[in-house]
């Protein structure tokens, strides 16, 4: 398998943080901030990708909104 290996920089805490994380989960570390890196950017593709949904389309309803956040846990951001 092919690799591309990079010097990455944390604040302390956040090395901390990783570093029980990870041996929770039972990986590495570098697998654990790869998982990381591949979730944050499918989440900013979705985000765009329902942004986009919106613009040709016409905003998301409290409607439909209200049930996928009690799906996924979150709470909804304030604009």
């Amino acid at each position: 398998m092919q690799v591309d290996r990079l010097p990455i920089t944390v604040n302390p805490d956040l090395g901390t943080s990783v570093r029980e994380a990870t041996a929770q989960s039972g990986t590495s570390v570098s697998a654990g901030l790869a998982i990381a890196a591949a979730d944050r950017f499918r989440n900013e593709l979705l985000g765009a990708a329902l942004d986009l949904w919106e613009a040709e389309s016409t905003p998301f309803s409290d409607k439909e909104l209200d049930p996928a956040t009690r799906v996924l846990g979150v709470s909804r951001q304030l604009e």
